[in-house]
């Protein structure tokens, strides 16, 4: 599955490695075929996409973010 409106170059399918979780953002370490890719997000965004070590999402990268999406 891919986000077809965003391009496809940036969107790394993979699964959560880890998230370590801080009072307001958290670091949240996917692993993808190209590496490992870290973002930075909100708790809130964290507990609202129910993210936990193992799931899978879709990283986006823009040259100034990485943003979250379930599968």
């Amino acid at each position: 599955m891919s986000i077809k409106s965003i391009n496809v170059r940036n969107q790394f399918r993979g699964t959560v490695k880890e998230i370590i979780e801080g009072p307001v953002l958290s670091e949240v370490d996917v692993t993808t075929p190209s590496g490992i890719v870290t973002s930075v997000i909100t708790t809130r965004s964290v507990k609202e996409l129910n993210l936990k070590p193992g799931s899978e999402v879709i990283a986006f990268v823009k040259s100034t973010e990485v943003s979250i999406a379930t599968l």
